[in-house]
């Protein structure tokens, strides 16, 4: 994984909007619609093609396939692996119950949009495991091919897959005994899919809204120290999992949810840092740039990284059409090296990704490819005061 060591890189957390006309595919097939066969796979591939420009263009340093082959961050698993079937609708989310007027105009908002709900996932009813193991690398291979193609690069890419957490919280339990045996199936399941992002030569991102989100949606009506015990597990689980990758492949984007909402109900960082940095990975990606989580960069401080790990600081929100001012950004990098101590250990990122779920995103497309040129510029601006 690349430092920081000639001025400060720019990456983001994983997914970047989809055309409109990909995010319909998507929709039909999530509402049990059959498609033409090579449709979707067709507008996936071009969509990936056009995100990887967009992101070239705009000065992104470390860039990925944005997702555009994807549903969801975590719903895709489902048509990959065995075990899954029908659906249940979760609980929302603790801070949206606590303001039933808020919540109204949120679900009117979330009725009028064509997308694809992760609120509403599969079940698990059988064993969990890879259908094919090609398939655990065809999207790694896909955007090698992509990459290879283009004159311009990255300076680094990376792939993202979720946490076995996300899957066991949000996909209910139906077939397994114990949830450590559901988190151990789901571990070794994604191992394939993880190893396959970095035998591919990239950086594996592994997404764990579940370390923070989770503890007000599956453990809202919990004490804390059951929902920490959770994150432990979770931690033990990722840890096997990639126990054959280096350290250094492989960062964690840990956030409490990319929407517009209070999130007064949100976990504080102090309580679950101590669990999540026990994590053999090589770096972090947390978002400090929403109004909810900024402070919180100081935990950093009073409980560091290990000296080898860098921080992927969210500095540009993904749920407001607000674009950062350049200087904000810069702001926000060298207020984050100065509490990592270390500006060779910092790169400017994103709070979370800006479509999650197909469809779902807050922020028009054009303006997130604003903020990705203010996330570039505000990094160069860092970079003059920082690197001197």
């Amino acid at each position: 994984m690349k430092h920081s060591t000639e001025r400060i890189l720019t990456t983001h957390t994983g997914s970047l909007p989809r055309p409109a006309d990909l995010v319909k595919l998507y929709a039909r097939r999530a509402n049990g619609e059959a498609l033409e066969d090579g449709v979707l796979d067709a507008a996936g591939l071009a969509a990936m093609a056009a995100a990887v420009d967009k992101q070239l263009a705009a000065g992104i340093d470390i860039g990925n396939n944005g997702e555009q082959q994807r549903e969801g961050f975590f719903l895709y698993v489902q048509r990959r692996m065995s075990g899954f079937g029908g659906s249940w609708k979760r609980f929302s989310r603790a801070d949206i119950e606590q303001y039933p007027e808020f919540k109204a105009v949120l679900e009117a908002q979330v009725g009028a949009k064509v997308a694809v709900s992760n609120f509403a996932p599969p079940r698990v009813t059988g064993a969990i495991r890879y259908l094919d193991p090609a398939l655990a690398a065809a999207e790694a291979v896909e955007f090698k091919a992509a990459l290879a193609a283009r004159k311009d690069h990255f300076t680094e890419a990376f792939l993202t897959a979720p946490s076995p957490g996300i899957i066991a919280a949000a996909c209910k339990n139906e077939f397994y005994d114990t949830e450590a045996a559901y988190l151990d199936a789901l571990g070794e399941a994604l191992r394939l899919e993880y190893e396959a992002i970095v035998d591919n030569g990239f950086v594996l991102q592994i997404d764990c809204p579940d370390l923070a989100l989770e503890g007000h949606v599956s453990f809202h009506d919990e004490p804390d120290s059951k929902y920490i015990a959770f994150i432990e597990s979770v931690v033990g689980t990722i840890n096997r999992a990639i126990r054959n990758i280096p350290r250094d492949r492989v960062r964690m984007h840990v956030c409490w949810g990319n929407y517009e909402g209070p999130h007064t109900c949100d976990i504080p960082l102090r309580k679950i840092w101590p669990a999540i940095r026990h994590a053999e990975v090589g770096g972090f990606v947390l978002p400090f740039a929403n109004a909810r989580h900024a402070h919180e960069i100081k935990v950093l401080r009073e409980m560091p990284l290990a000296d080898d790990q860098v921080l992927v600081a969210g500095v540009i929100d993904v749920v407001s059409n607000f674009v950062e001012h350049p200087e904000t950004v810069a702001d926000r990098l060298e207020r984050a090296a100065r509490e990592i101590g270390d500006h060779t250990r910092v790169m400017g990122g994103t709070d979370c990704g800006f479509d999650s779920s197909a469809g779902m995103g807050r922020v028009a497309s054009d303006v997130v490819w604003a903020k990705m040129r203010s996330l570039s510029e505000g990094a160069r601006l860092a970079s003059e005061r920082l690197f001197k």
